[in-house]
């Protein structure tokens, strides 16, 4: 069977699942080989925070230092595979319209937030929050311990010339996406990024919309 990520006529009427996410909400899936996900960043500079898991081995889950060393580039795009810790492809990119996708920001969180910005923004909805409902709702077999760095898509953290890194306003427009093709069995758990303290939403966070084609579809 060709794969699918390569059938440009495909139809999005025909995708299996085509759902709209608002921002500061979550979407947790499990994709078979050979299925496409296409995240759509509705209206332009709205962050998304996901993690990959090997479905069969929910423990061994996405590595940035794996993927980073693999293709020796700290930014995803087109032609990036995700691995996992045991050195496992989860995902290749195989379409990328916005350019490149952060792998060292990390999720938000309260304690991050608070960090950060100040200690009255603890309460303020976050990434981490996010991810633990949907895996207290849809994955018994993951936890806290799993959350590893994740990549965030359309965010622009560069790499600051004495090393450091900067939440910069985001390099994505309206429309823009990223493709990807599970290589594996993957579970997927997306956070639709609340953030309102650094330029990552550009201080307004927007829905993102989720396609997913199944193999044979």
């Amino acid at each position: 069977m060709p794969s699918l990520a390569f059938d440009r006529d495909r139809d999005l009427v025909a995708a299996d699942t085509r759902l709209v996410l608002p921002s500061g909400e979550g979407f947790m899936c499990t994709l078979q080989p050979g299925d496409v996900l296409r995240i759509v960043d509705l209206e332009g500079n709205q962050a998304v925070d996901t993690l990959f898991f090997d479905a069969d081995r929910p423990y061994d889950h996405y590595s940035a230092a794996k993927t980073i060393a693999a293709q020796g580039n700290i930014y995803l795009t087109t032609g990036s595979v995700l691995l996992t810790e045991s050195g496992r492809p989860l995902v290749r990119i195989v379409e990328d319209t916005c350019g490149r996708h952060d792998t060292l920001g990390g999720a938000c969180s309260a304690q991050s937030n608070t960090v950060r910005y100040g200690h009255d923004k603890v309460h303020m909805h976050n990434c981490r929050d996010t991810f633990m409902l949907q895996i207290a709702m849809h994955e018994p077999r993951l936890a806290k311990r799993d959350l590893a760095p994740n990549v965030n898509f359309f965010m622009n953290v560069p790499v600051t010339p004495d090393g450091g890194l900067e939440f910069a306003d985001g390099i994505s427009g309206p429309g823009r996406y990223v493709e990807m093709e599970a290589m594996s069995r993957v579970i997927v758990l997306m956070s639709n990024c609340p953030q309102l303290n650094n330029p990552c939403n550009a201080y307004n966070p927007t829905p993102v919309e989720i396609v997913i084609w199944r193999r044979g579809v």
